[in-house]
């Protein structure tokens, strides 16, 4: 049986390095005590920040100071648990962390209701007469906008001190999902007894031998549905938490209350579902011509993922695949290549996968910290894709910390959703543009519509259940473990029409899906793939200057306006209905490839 490696088994130079953030734990400690005391100073400022443009320019920079040194320190604790989640020792440090965020929370809670209660227009004074405030000029404006949705002082700091309850669901999942869950073992294309991992479930699923496909997908959905009344009572409550703070906040809906704070209109997310809806014959169109490929009279859903074009099994090192990025992100200018091989050399990546590691894949890091990116990397042309993807994470976040102060320093993930799929849309376009054997062009023409499933048609998907869970309990109905599945199934039959089975388990789906604890999330997924694939145009087309210089923005004006730099408007449906005729296009070009 192949095992999993044990984290001190793997490469030092596969590792990120974290030690360049902090030597251990106690450096670690030691910010999260100083954050605590200069949280102790800002209270000391409490009802004289908006006395004068100095005052509130001090209070302002140590705002940030505080937030900047308790993001380090919950950045490490964070990642360090993700290394090995069975480790006591890393899960008291996140703890830990989490614990001084929601301490330092309340304690400067009652910075925004101050603020918001100077009179109208004494803040935008203040600017115009201390030119260092300009520079905290939109996050100014950004707070006047939500004035009528920030409580009194005192409710603020009730809402902050709660913040490390109202996670609860979130984390039950996490370590549910991560610590304790155990998919027992499959026998692999070899005949070898292989441990199924979250790490290795879609190079199953993605296998040609049909029964492999099936018993992995029947081991991983009967072990979420054993556990579905655990899973549904902390979804439920994540949901509840969603509601009912919206309503203390005054805003609609929860889906209105996530919105609101990016300035995104509510017809963005309608103007998504509703052509998607519009394109799902198409999608359909496809699923028959996979049937058909695939041999078959009808398809379950574990025929969904298994590429249409056999091909000899490719291992792609992990080497190989970053010289693969390198050629296919080569648009994007020297500079960008550049900087992307020093961050590789210089211990961004935590590369394979080991015992008690966070699987899947993410780019994170604080404001001063190294961009890193953890993968569980398994030497397919997915995984390839997979570091495409979070290198335009960590690319971005590096040209924006290196052009934004630590205030603007982060990105929505409207934007950043962007950032990472223009990557994959230059690499996928390089590697069609390059490939001579037919059989090859069609493999790749079948992975590029696949992205569109999975990135766009899929994600919408789980937007309208959001919608869904949500809009039931804020409607005084109920959220039981059958209804969710309920709602799942139908979404499931609607999205993959008529020549798909929509069999029992694939209604537990939702069960795995750790996204739906950050509502209102994933819809992103799909504007954001849907600017990129306008965006990536651009890029061969024009050159990639105005890319970059959307890349150097950061927060520094809301998500809808900063994509207009890189060439694209999303308060319209043109970029959705843009992506939708290039994925007709290439089911058409599929079609006749494969007749």
């Amino acid at each position: 049986m192949k095992a999993l490696k044990k984290r001190e088994d793997i490469d030092r130079r596969y590792k990120w390095d974290i030690e360049d953030m902090y030597p251990g734990r106690e450096a670690m400690e030691a910010d999260i005590s100083k954050a605590r005391t200069l949280a102790k100073t800002f209270t000391e400022m409490k009802g004289q920040l908006t006395k004068s443009s100095s005052n509130l320019l001090q209070a302002l920079r140590l705002h940030d100071e505080i937030w900047q040194t308790i993001e380090r320190a919950y950045v490490y604790a964070h990642m360090k648990q993700d290394e090995d989640n069975r480790v006591e020792e890393s899960q008291a440090m996140n703890s830990m962390a989490y614990t001084a965020i929601a301490e330092i929370s309340a304690m400067t809670a009652f910075a925004t209701p101050e603020l918001l209660s100077a009179e109208d227009g004494l803040l935008l004074s203040y600017i115009a007469e201390e030119p260092a405030l300009e520079t905290y000029r939109f996050y100014i404006t950004s707070l006047l906008r939500e004035k009528e949705h920030v409580l009194s002082d005192a409710e603020e700091r009730i809402l902050a001190q709660m913040s490390e309850i109202t996670s609860a669901p979130d984390e039950i999942f996490t370590m549910l999902n991560n610590a304790d869950l155990r998919f027992g073992t499959i026998t692999d294309e070899e005949g070898e007894e292989v441990a199924l991992t979250h790490g290795n479930y879609i190079k199953f699923m993605q296998s040609h031998d049909r029964k492999i496909r099936q018993t992995t997908y029947e081991t991983i959905y009967n072990k979420y549905k054993e556990l579905l009344n655990t899973i549904a009572a902390a979804y439920q409550y994540s949901v509840k938490t969603d509601v009912v703070t919206a309503r203390i906040r005054r805003y609609d809906s929860a889906r209105d209350a996530a919105l609101y704070s990016d300035n995104i209109p509510g017809s963005v997310y309608d103007n998504l579902i509703s052509v998607i809806h519009e394109t799902l014959p198409v999608m359909y169109r496809y699923m028959d011509i996979r049937r058909r490929l695939l041999g078959l009279d009808k398809l379950q859903m574990y025929d969904i993922y298994v590429p249409l074009i056999q091909l000899p099994k490719r291992v792609i090192p992990y080497e190989e695949g970053l010289d693969i990025i390198r050629r296919g992100l080569a648009p994007l200018g020297e500079d960008y290549i550049h900087r992307m091989n020093e961050g590789l050399q210089d211990g961004w990546v935590d590369v394979y996968e080991n015992e008690g590691k966070t699987s899947g894949a993410y780019s994170f890091g604080s404001y001063d910290s190294k961009p890193y990116i953890l993968l569980n990397y398994a030497d397919t042309l997915q995984d390839v894709f997979t570091i495409v993807h979070e290198m335009g994470h960590s690319m971005h976040s590096a040209y924006t910390r290196e052009s934004q102060p630590f205030i603007y320093g982060s990105h929505s993930i409207f934007t950043a959703e962007t950032a990472s799929t223009v990557n994959e849309n230059l690499l996928m376009k390089y590697l069609r543009a390059e490939e001579k054997d037919p059989q090859m062009q069609k493999y790749l023409l079948n992975m590029h519509i696949e992205e569109f499933r999975t990135t766009v048609f899929r994600q919408t998907m789980f937007a309208e259940f959001e919608q869904k869970t949500h809009a039931l309990l804020e409607a005084g109905g109920q959220l039981t473990p059958e209804g969710m599945s309920d709602i799942y199934a139908e979404l499931n039959r609607q999205y993959f029409g008529p020549h798909v089975v929509t069999d029992d388990l694939i209604r537990y789906e939702w069960a795995r899906i750790p996204h739906f604890y950050n509502a209102f999330y994933v819809y992103k997924y799909a504007t954001g793939y849907s600017a990129a694939t306008a965006i990536a145009d651009i890029i061969l087309e024009k050159g990639p200057e105005d890319y970059l210089r959307f890349l150097r923005t950061g927060n520094s004006d809301y998500p809808i306006e900063l994509l207009k730099i890189a060439g694209v408007d999303m308060s319209t449906e043109a970029p959705i209905r843009r992506a939708m005729k290039t994925f007709t296009e290439l089911v058409d070009r599929f079609e006749e490839m494969t007749k």
